[in-house]
């Protein structure tokens, strides 16, 4: 693609439609490591990855369905069944967290974008190699329980679930604002 034409073809693919193969160990590490090329105020890094795969991708999601349904009894069957099967789609996970460093002069939230700018990255690096992705959060990425579970001190934060695959079926499109919509010139 030339221009601008691979950001216009820029798509989500749903969790659902992701099944293998993801990418093998040394594609991995390619992506992840051009998805680390982002701006990074004081070069902070104040990003990380878990990988997640396989059984532990698995046995993650059983263990995030309990803390769902303990802190939820109520919760309905069908939203317990998705809880249990929420990560048994796509056959990689990526869980990208904002890693904050209280005492920096960089502001919180430039620390939270350059961890936002990694997730994003991962999802175009993912479409250049010729999967799919999906960037999901959820209650899942706000609760200090999985946040726990994945070995989260108090600074880290769940930035989003990036779920990666071959996409079983091409990614639908969605209305988009226009340049007007959201674009304006500030006239002093």
């Amino acid at each position: 693609m030339t221009d601008l034409a691979f950001l216009h073809a820029r798509r989500s693919v749903p969790s659902r439609q992701l099944g293998e193969p993801a990418p093998d160990e040394a594609t991995l590490r390619r992506l992840i490591e051009a998805a680390l090329r982002v701006p990074d105020h004081g070069k902070l890094v104040p990003f990380r990855i878990r990988i997640l795969r396989g059984d532990a991708k698995l046995a993650f999601g059983r263990k995030l369905a309990k803390i769902a349904e303990e802190a939820n009894p109520g919760l309905s069957e069908a939203k317990r069944e998705k809880e249990r099967h929420r990560y048994e789609h796509a056959p990689l996970v990526l869980v990208v967290s904002a890693k904050i460093d209280d005492d920096s002069k960089v502001p919180e939230i430039e620390q939270r974008l350059a961890a936002g700018c990694v997730a994003y990255n991962l999802l175009l690096g993912a479409q250049a190699l010729g999967y799919g992705a999906q960037w999901l959060t959820g209650w899942a990425a706000y609760d200090r329980d999985v946040a726990k579970l994945l070995g989260m001190k108090k600074s880290e934060h769940i930035v989003g679930f990036i779920h990666v695959g071959t996409p079983a079926m091409e990614a639908p499109e969605r209305d988009r604002p226009s340049y007007g919509d959201v674009a304006s010139v500030w006239e002093p």
